[in-house]
């Protein structure tokens, strides 16, 4: 009898159970919120990796556009990036009902991510906390699997594209040879290290015809001659590094990004690493979509545009770095005018022009004009974590400009290196923006 009594109470009880309305997660993620978090683990991993600036730039790309094909999957307003970038094929996928699409973007984002870093575990390990924090969401397990599913299929595409861009073939590539030729670059203290990625331009594009596109104007004729326009802009960087104001310094510091800084302590050399500057523009990019109140698809294809634009970016500046081959102020500097001069920011390890801060930049600043509107106002904390200030723009524009100057300021360029980088940079903006498109009201536009 107590056994019967037992069965009574417990029919009313699965009755109610079964007829509870269905948990809504609908509402689990709705911002970029994860996304940027993915982002900055992504941003940790390659300081920790010590990749190099096109290959951050690479890496930010890939793993943005993996995130970015679910929000153009699962949403018509968006249009795929596959099958308009170079050497991508169109891609279509079946979405189950099941498939929960925010979270699937993020599994695409951090299954490309992990699959072009080396420090794999810490990739997996945030991706799992983040994954228990979205189960504690109420997202029902039979839906975290149909979405972990989805985004996996579109992360294979994404990788599998990736895998014929001739980077791996590039590092069997032979290394720079320092040449004694006049005016060519050579490795820079306090490391002497040798020139890093000369074979960039053989890396295939997203959007440009070929790395040479948009070959910038060759640098004024190298002269030690003190009446020369060379040695006038050596001595240009050589005054205004002595004469640096603190607002100058302030701004050189904060634009540095350089991922391998080497310290000397008497006969101690040891290195501080940090964000590379594409990084310090995908943070940029996660500023302003959450200051633009972007949702994760907006802030998707906010990531991948302005990663594609860097991309785009490293590998043009990087062909004409390796084409003029030009020698760094600070040699010059020691060689003709200073034995001792010291710029503010180490140089990096390799030719000088054009600055790829300047090209970086302003294809990156353009990229997010069009998505944002330039005149968005950004507080820039990138570099909080590395011990620098909050700076304050009032346009991407604006930003891009101080980050291209900064490279003055810090006595690591000379000025023709700024200012045809700036142009570089917006040719190659300009070009990918009437190459590509993401929303479906951009081609009726275009056509």
């Amino acid at each position: 009898m107590q056994k019967l009594k037992y069965l009574l109470l417990s029919v009313p009880l699965f009755i109610l159970a079964s007829c509870q309305e269905p948990v809504d997660y609908s509402g689990a993620i709705t911002d970029g919120h994860y996304l940027n978090e993915a982002q900055d683990k992504v941003t940790e991993v390659i300081i920790h990796d010590i990749f190099s600036p096109p290959v951050a730039a690479r890496i930010y790309s890939y793993a943005s556009l993996g995130a970015y094909e679910v929000a153009a999957a699962t949403d018509a307003k968006y249009v795929s990036l596959m099958g308009q970038l170079r050497g991508s094929n169109e891609v279509s996928f079946e979405v189950s009902e099941k498939v929960y699409p925010p979270l699937a973007a993020l599994h695409a984002y951090y299954e490309v991510g992990k699959n072009l870093i080396f420090s794999e575990n810490m990739i997996t390990e945030h991706r799992d906390a983040t994954y228990e924090t979205l189960r504690e969401k109420g997202i029902p397990e039979d839906v975290f699997e149909a979405s972990i599913e989805f985004g996996n299929q579109v992360a294979q595409a994404v990788i599998a594209y990736s895998k014929d861009d001739n980077y791996h073939q590039s590092r069997s590539f032979p290394k720079y040879t320092v040449t004694n030729e006049p005016g060519t670059w050579e490795p820079t203290p306090p490391a002497y290290m040798e020139g890093i990625e000369p074979h960039w331009n053989k890396i295939r594009t997203f959007v440009l015809d070929s790395a040479a596109q948009f070959k910038p104007a060759p640098p004024p004729p190298y002269s030690v001659d003190t009446d020369s326009k060379f040695y006038e802009l050596a001595m240009e960087v050589y005054t205004a590094g002595n004469e640096a104001n603190e607002e100058e310094k302030e701004i050189a510091l904060f634009w540095d990004c350089n991922p391998y800084k080497m310290n000397v302590k008497g006969h101690v050399m040891f290195a501080t690493k940090k964000i590379t500057p594409g990084g310090h523009w995908m943070s940029i990019a996660a500023i302003a979509a959450k200051a633009a109140g972007a949702d994760w698809k907006g802030t998707a294809e906010a990531f991948a545009m302005t990663g594609i634009s860097l991309n785009e970016a490293f590998i043009s500046c990087w062909d004409e770095k390796y084409r003029s081959k030009l020698v760094r102020p600070e040699t010059f500097i020691n060689q003709h005018i200073d034995e001792d001069w010291v710029p503010l920011l180490q140089t990096p390890p390799f030719p000088e022009h054009t600055s790829g801060h300047s090209v970086a930049s302003a294809a990156a600043a353009h990229t997010l004009a069009q998505i944002f509107g330039d005149e968005l106002h950004i507080v820039d904390s990138s570099e909080v974590n590395y011990g620098l200030p909050i700076r304050e723009f009032d346009s991407f524009t604006e930003a891009a400009e101080e980050a291209a100057i900064s490279r003055y300021y810090g006595g690591i360029h000379y000025l023709p290196a700024i200012e045809d980088g700036v142009t570089q940079g917006r040719q190659v903006g300009e070009l990918i923006w009437s190459r590509i498109s993401t929303r479906q009201e951009s081609i009726a536009i275009k056509e």
